[in-house]
């Protein structure tokens, strides 16, 4: 069992930063791959980026490639999503997720493949 604690979020104007954070509880931390996805209201849950087990590895969505960067501390059981130039399209509630199915960066693109949930951390971009 693995849970999800996003922080992080908030009011931010277009062209701002923020650096979200989640946590992870459990000591099994670096054998899931991690993900953070977006949703915003009425719209359906999207990809955002994803990292590989030990980090190496990253995979971003077209729409935020050059401006959002993800990493984790696998020591400090901790991923992140830095996330500069913000839009107001990018607001939205943003969760982060753990997989354990393996394979290539791609997979981790789709929520079916992921095993557990944050509680999400809202982020509004305003103009």
């Amino acid at each position: 069992q693995v849970q999800l604690v996003e922080s992080g979020g908030g009011e931010v104007q277009a062209g701002g930063s923020l650096r979200l954070s989640c946590a992870a509880s459990g000591r099994t931390f670096s054998s899931y791959a991690m993900g953070w996805f977006r949703q915003a209201p009425g719209k359906e849950r999207e990809f955002v980026a994803a990292i590989s087990r030990s980090g190496g590895s990253t995979y971003y969505a077209d729409s935020v490639k050059g401006r959002f960067t993800i990493s984790r501390d696998n020591a400090g059981n901790t991923v992140y999503l830095q996330m500069i130039s913000l839009k107001p399209g990018d607001t939205a509630v943003y969760y982060c997720a753990a997989a354990r199915a393996s394979g290539t960066l791609m997979i981790y693109a789709y929520t079916a493949n992921y095993d557990y949930w944050g509680q999400g951390t809202q982020v509004t971009v305003s103009s």
